[in-house]
């Protein structure tokens, strides 16, 4: 190795391990802030090392709170919109690839559609639909919006594509149906994009902030995102009570993350267009 790529080798190496002390650093100083006493994180000899452990704060925000009830509401949605969002995804996108039917084509123009349309630009009209539908404030009205989500359904239709056809027609003449096509050969040979699907879609409805925040009208319905904002005193911002909150409500994404890292770096590449 010349010495000229060496050297190239060390700038890059600094500047990623500046570029990911930059990221680390909020993460780092809110858990130093969350394992403080309110009146150390105040005070002007509080420093960047941590000089005290204090899990008052992370008691203070699982028992004086609605925290144990924000990670029920959460959990239960975000799991409710990963098994209907993989299922529903899995069936359109089989149909779509595998099925001939009038109005097929048209229809994948519509998914591809709706692909490109900001989930913003419906919140007025989903928030009329659930009001009229008596879902405001309920897991139902949390849950029904969100499980739309286009892309699974391409991603799918992709992989079912390439299934070899020789495959289906061996399966059609020993008499297997539809669905035995779909859960006993389509799924088994898709389960690496069943699962980073899964993963994705489970962390991104957990991380949903703007339409639970809009359907949620008590504090014993929010989910996690939302019920951080709640976090407050008639008597001022108790600093290290809000960052536990923040970071017990991360945990959960955080290590499910950690743990299904390469997956979730596949559904990424996948869902951008990138086949491995």
């Amino acid at each position: 190795m010349t010495t000229t790529r060496r050297i190239e080798n060390l700038i890059m190496t600094g500047l990623t391990c500046l570029g990911a002390a930059i990221w680390f650093f909020p993460i780092y100083w809110a858990f130093v802030t969350s394992i403080r006493s309110e009146d150390r994180v105040v005070s002007d000899e509080a420093g960047l090392i941590p000089d005290e452990f204090n899990l008052g704060s992370y008691i203070d925000a699982l028992f004086n709170t609605q925290m144990l009830n924000w990670y029920l509401n959460s959990i239960v949605t975000s799991v409710v919109i990963t098994v209907v969002v993989i299922i529903s995804g899995m069936m359109c996108a089989y149909a779509i690839s595998q099925l001939r039917f009038a109005g097929r084509r048209l229809l994948y123009v519509v998914v591809l559609g709706s692909f490109m349309v900001p989930t913003q630009a419906l919140v007025v009209t989903q928030f009329i639909l659930m009001d009229t539908l008596g879902a405001i404030n309920t897991w139902t009205g949390i849950i029904l919006p969100q499980l739309i989500v286009p892309v699974v359904i391409i991603v799918y239709k992709q992989f079912f594509d390439a299934v070899p056809k020789e495959m289906r027609e061996a399966v059609v003449l020993d008499g297997g149906g539809e669905y035995s096509l779909l859960f006993r050969i389509y799924l088994p040979l898709n389960w690496g994009i069943t699962t980073a699907l899964a993963i994705v879609t489970f962390i991104m409805s957990w991380n949903q902030f703007f339409w639970p925040f809009l359907v949620v009208t008590t504090e014993d319905m929010m989910t996690i995102p939302v019920g951080i904002t709640q976090v407050n005193d008639a008597f001022g911002v108790f600093y290290a009570r809000l960052m536990s909150v923040a970071l017990l409500g991360a945990a959960p994404v955080a290590i499910a993350y950690l743990i299904f890292q390469k997956r979730v770096t596949e559904a990424v590449m996948i869902s951008s267009g990138v086949k491995g």
